[in-house]
Order: C-alpha cells, then sequence, then structure tokens
C-alpha cells in the first residue's frame, strides 16, 4: 500500500478553498498510486480559530464528509482528516478516515485536549479509535497531543493496529514530538505511524511542519521540512523490511514489574 502526506497551510476558515486545495491533493496522491491521502488536525475549518468550531462543526452525515467521500470515490483516493464535528450540543476534535471508495472506515474522538483553546471548544472523546482494515493493513487513528501519551498508541497496537494515523496541528516550539516522540511511537509498537502538521501562520500561532511517516525502527520513512506545502508518498512495503532484529518486541515480550 502507498501512503500519501499533506503537509499543509492552515485553512483558517475558507472552507471552499481548503476543499479545492485537498482535491488536487487527492488527485496527486492517486496519480501517484496511495490509496490513503493522510490531512491534518482541524482541517475543516481551521485549528486556530476558536470563533468558528462552534459555529461550523457538522455532523458525520453532513456536507463535509459526504462531499469528502465523493471526492474520494472519485480519485480513487481514500482521505483522513481533522474536522470539527457536532453531535447535539457537544463539539469534538474529531478525525474521520475514508476509504478509496468513499466508504467512512473510521472515526475518532480527540481524547487528549491540548491547551486552554481546545479545552473551551470541544468535549472531550471517552474511547480509542476501533480498529479499521485498510488496503491489507490494521488501521487506527489519534489526534496530535494523543500520540504523546504512550499508553494510546499501545492500546492500540495491542488491539491489532499496524498503521497508526495522525493528524496534527503541532507549533513551532515543539519539533521533539516530530523528531523523537513519533519515531519513537512507530519502534515501540512496531507500527507506521503517520504525523501530518501543519505548517505556516494562523492567527498568532506558527505551525512547524516536519511531518514524518516513522517506520518500525524508529526511522523516517519520508519527513516534510519545517517550511512550506509538501506531499509526501511512501510505499509502505518498505516498513515490512525493515529487519526483525531492528524491530521492537514489546507487543510480545512485556511484562509489568510486581507490586
Amino acid at each position: 500500500m502507498k501512503l500519501a502526506l499533506w503537509q499543509s497551510p492552515p485553512t483558517n476558515g475558507r472552507i471552499e478553498d481548503g476543499l479545492s486545495a485537498l482535491y488536487t491533493q487527492l488527485q496527486a496522491a492517486a496519480a501517484a498510486g496511495a490509496k490513503l491521502l493522510l490531512v491534518p488536525e482541524l482541517f475543516l475549518p481551521g485549528y486556530n480559530r476558536p470563533d468558528l468550531h462552534a459555529e461550523l462543526a457538522q455532523p458525520l452525515d453532513g456536507a463535509w464528509i459526504t462531499r469528502l467521500r465523493d471526492i474520494a470515490a472519485r480519485t480513487g483516493c481514500g482521505v483522513c482528516l481533522g474536522w470539527a464535528e457536532r453531535d447535539g450540543d457537544a463539539v469534538y476534535n474529531a478525525a474521520t478516515t475514508i476509504g478509496p471508495d468513499g466508504a467512512v472506515l473510521g472515526h475518532y474522538r480527540k481524547i487528549q485536549l491540548y491547551g486552554a483553546m481546545e479545552q473551551a471548544s470541544f468535549a472531550r472523546g471517552d474511547d480509542l479509535c476501533p480498529v479499521f482494515a485498510l488496503e491489507g493493513r490494521q488501521a487506527a487513528m489519534l489526534v496530535c497531543y494523543d500520540i504523546e501519551f504512550p499508553g494510546h498508541s499501545a492500546a492500540l497496537a495491542q488491539a491489532g493496529a499496524d498503521l497508526i494515523l495522525v493528524p496534527t496541528a503541532n507549533p513551532v516550539g515543539f519539533e521533539h514530538v516530530q523528531r523523537r516522540l513519533v519515531p519513537a511511537r512507530a519502534h515501540e509498537n512496531d507500527a507506521v505511524v503517520a504525523y501530518a502538521n501543519l505548517v505556516g501562520p494562523e492567527g498568532d500561532v506558527t505551525f512547524g511542519g516536519l511531518s514524518v511517516i516513522a517506520g518500525p525502527d524508529g526511522e523516517a520513512l519520508a519527513m516534510a521540512g519545517a517550511r512550506g506545502e509538501a506531499l509526501l508518498v511512501v510505499d509502505l512495503i518498505a516498513a515490512a523490511a525493515v529487519p526483525r532484529r531492528l524491530r521492537s518486541a514489546q507487543r510480545q515480550e512485556y511484562r509489568p514489574a510486581r507490586n
């Protein structure tokens, strides 16, 4: 399976421009043979736009996801993206994966809300993402800050996930996440972790790029720069080729200490 990742500029409330740009990236990813394109956190309607989160949030069966399902089916490339989801009176920082046939494969609500803005804008998710089949792999999602808590990715791996998709919005100044923590999570769990970040300014926040797809040896299969938009495409057969001696055995060999 080929996986694509789009390091995008923030949408900043420009919904139609964002969807148009996403369509172009899906076409490019499909032309490169990718079956899924990973897109950053709160791509719709924008991360640093708390004024829009509740106002524009939509249900899972709303216009945004319906349109994206159609685009995925037309291009033959699925999409995983972050967006603001409304469910009754609650608004969630959500991620959804749509397959290359337009079917919704997985849906997740962020558990670890970061900082005062997120905690004011969103309700906290309670459940980890159920593992779902994606082109012969077992996949699941986390969102941004979630990946910094080892227990979440470990639980997904224990449930069978070998591909963890992470839409994110990580600002400049926190590059240790892309450079160290994401590769560590991949190695710890003998998995591929794909982390799609925003890049550039949105209001008073500047996002740091460095989007990465990390393999089970803790090395980057591909990494974008700290400035500018990028489209990464990786054949995940490269992850399967990592020698056994370089992989973690934690899933099989971990033994908790006695109290």
